[in-house]
């Protein structure tokens, strides 16, 4: 996989003294996602988990239920297109070309469906040793992170046993990623917790919570906004989290 390529860099020091250096660096993958034959997304991302990144999306933007409502998926060659035939039609609602707001890299919405009003999620009770131990799995870096320090991280866990660990160039895809191996392994979405490296705005949690999942932790922090529907839909939301220390918000 290209995800990453090593560049010439020129290193500067305080004294001014300058001397060649080298860098490796992440790429960007451009993956166009069209389901049904229709055009939905432009995504900017890193080129692994690619299947888990659009089932991911599907299910948190409320175009599919679960996995039975796939039929197949497809992708190109190049892995740039993937093409997704679902079991039944999809009402779609065309709207011009826009970009999420609060997304690191860009995606590019083409059609979308009505989602349903999201659910408030049920009462669960969870263990904190649960999110220092996340905690501590994110501190050990992923592949690319560490070779680079050019991605985001969101792990997911359930019952507290850390199962799958996404990277990305974007927070919102890593999620989705996250929610894409929930989804196509079956795991019961009241059973899991995220992580993430990413800062947690409003449409983060909406994510969150559209994909059934009642606690999310983040080495980042909330916005006053993301707090306020956090609690309006029965969201744990845990922000500041390290191995000696998180805020509950």
């Amino acid at each position: 996989m290209d995800n990453t390529e090593r560049i010439s860099t020129t290193e500067l020091y305080p004294d001014g003294t300058k001397q060649p250096g080298e860098a490796e660096v992440v790429s960007e993958h451009i993956l166009d996602v069209i389901v049904n034959e229709t055009p939905v997304y432009s995504l900017v991302c890193s080129k692994t988990n690619l299947k888990e990144l659009v089932v991911g999306r599907l299910f948190t933007d409320g175009v599919i239920e679960g996995p039975d409502d796939i039929d197949r998926i497809f992708f190109c060659r190049y892995e740039n297109e993937a093409s997704v035939f679902l079991k039944n039609d999809v009402r779609w609602e065309g709207i011009p070309v826009v970009r999420n707001i609060t997304c690191c890299t860009g995606n590019k919405v083409f059609a979308s469906t009505n989602r349903p009003e999201p659910k408030k999620l049920a009462k669960k009770q969870w263990n904190m040793d649960w999110v220092f131990d996340l905690t501590r799995e994110f501190a050990k870096d992923s592949e690319l992170h560490s070779r680079t320090g050019g991605t985001h991280s969101c792990i997911l866990s359930v019952e507290g046993t850390p199962v799958f660990t996404a990277e990305d160039i974007g927070r919102h895809n890593a999620v989705d990623k996250a929610v894409g191996h929930m989804i196509l392994n079956r795991i019961s979405p009241g059973d899991c917790m995220l992580f993430t490296s990413g800062r947690v705005p409003t449409d983060m949690v909406e994510k969150v919570i559209a994909a059934g999942i009642p606690f999310l932790v983040s080495k980042s922090v909330p916005t006053k906004e993301s707090v306020e529907m956090a609690a309006r839909y029965g969201l744990t939301l845990i922000g500041r989290a390290r191995p000696d220390r998180c805020e509950i918000f």
